[in-house]
């Protein structure tokens, strides 16, 4: 018998994850119906108008943070997604992206704020941020795949495991990083705890955690293409579809229509960072 066979690491991981599925097979379901509720409503709520009028939406929404030259591409790059045929599978993406970000800073920014108060905490957090931004993307999708079977629910899961480091890791550093004499002008009004947060501190660190937020976005959209492999659908499949049959001109489409809605989230939401400065 081998050293190998003493610790057999793989096979306590599959132990664990059996007693998961035995024990907890009622959060799993519970899980699966909130997120297939949230992207239900998500995807109801971009594909039930017509989309040239979602086109002149995200054309405005552009205008309106990032100035007339992102909106021009935002009404060009949208209505290219249209013409290809693409905009349900588009907006399926969208979807999925939002509901994986929403979920992400829900979870992101209060650890990160918690992290910031305590040192204890962030030297717990900073190694278990560490192991989920460098192991690589296509092993998230076994753990999401065993407890959520197929579909967008894993791909959801898997997508805001991915992407919820940045959140937490620049919410702790634009909070740590609020000038001391801030902080003492907030004592000296006779600050709460509370108010020193809502009032000082975050105002404050509010770019730096949407830099976060930008980030969250952007690793969220990467994890699209790997989710497809798993049923996630939306423009994933259609890359992998490209893939798997020598397709390039579908590949291709479905390549050109995610560089378009990163670029657009990517802008708006820069935009939205500029402003909190």
């Amino acid at each position: 018998m081998g050293f190998r066979d003493l610790i057999d690491i793989g096979g306590g991981f599959e132990t664990v994850v059996n007693w998961l599925q035995d024990n907890l097979g009622w959060l799993f379901k519970v899980i699966t119906d909130t997120v297939n509720g949230m992207l239900d409503g998500t995807e109801f709520v971009l594909t039930a108008p017509p989309a040239l009028l979602v086109i002149a939406i995200f054309a405005a929404l552009a205008w309106y943070f990032a100035g007339y030259g992102v909106a021009i591409f935002t009404f060009l790059g949208f209505g290219l997604v249209w013409y290809m045929g693409l905009w349900t599978l588009t907006m399926s993406t969208l979807s999925l992206v939002i509901s994986s970000v929403v979920i992400a800073l829900l979870l992101g920014i209060p650890l990160g704020i918690w992290s910031s108060k305590s040192d204890k905490v962030w030297s717990v957090m900073r190694p278990v941020l560490d192991f989920m931004q460098t192991l690589p993307a296509f092993v998230y999708l076994i753990p999401a795949v065993l407890f959520f079977r197929l579909g967008p629910v894993p791909g959801v899961v898997a997508t805001l495991v991915f992407s919820l480091p940045p959140a937490v890791r620049l919410t702790n550093l634009g909070i740590r990083q609020v000038p001391k004499e801030i902080k003492e002008a907030a004592l000296s009004f006779g600050s709460t705890n509370r108010q020193m947060l809502l009032k000082a501190e975050l105002p404050v660190a509010l770019p730096t955690i949407m830099a976060g937020v930008n980030q969250t976005i952007m690793l969220a959209l990467s994890m699209v293409v790997i989710a497809g492999m798993i049923g996630a659908g939306g423009l994933g499949n259609e890359v992998l579809r490209g893939i798997t049959q020598l397709r390039i001109d579908v590949g291709f489409e479905g390549g050109i229509a995610i560089v378009i809605l990163a670029i657009f989230l990517d802008r708006v939401t820069q935009a939205l960072g500029e402003r909190t400065k």
